[in-house]
């Protein structure tokens, strides 16, 4: 049998290529990056997260600026998020935090709204205004028992 040296790397760099395409891919689903902290820890307190997953995205004007990096439980048993943002991002300190879904039930995500305040947040502030997630089986819930107590009476 008459080997070809030059056919057998052309295979080898092929196969290297197609291991190195499935660790990338792999590693962007998974979320992962090498570009590491973003620089901005800043938290957020909600009554209802809705299904917000830690590597959420945190969003300004549709615009990705960070991500929710964890999501513990406070002392008074509300959800506190840390988020991980942009370094160079300025917010001012009347910022709402948002969790919004995308789509009717697709993922959650946090939304931020500036305020028109001069001071601006620090690293490992909390931002005061918040709106916790709307809970569609809720709303659903709450449509049904009104109508049904309308009919009853």
């Amino acid at each position: 049998m008459n080997r070809a040296p030059l056919r057998d790397l052309l295979v080898g760099c092929f196969v290297l290529a197609g291991l190195g395409a499935i660790a990338y891919l792999s590693l962007s689903v998974g979320g992962l990056s090498y570009r590491g902290a973003g620089g901005l820890p800043l938290f957020a307190k909600f009554d209802e997260l809705g299904g917000l997953k830690p590597r959420a995205q945190v969003v300004i004007s549709g615009v990705k600026v960070g991500q929710v990096k964890a999501i513990a439980l406070d002392d008074t048993y509300r959800a506190r998020v840390g988020l991980d943002l942009q370094k160079d991002l300025k917010l001012p300190v009347d910022t709402t935090a948002s969790i919004m879904t995308s789509g009717l039930l697709g993922d959650r995500y946090i939304s931020l709204q500036l305020g028109a305040e001069q001071e601006t947040l620090k690293a490992g502030d909390e931002i005061a205004f918040t709106e916790s997630a709307v809970i569609l089986e809720r709303l659903i819930g709450k449509l049904v028992y009104s109508s049904d107590r309308g009919k009853t009476e």
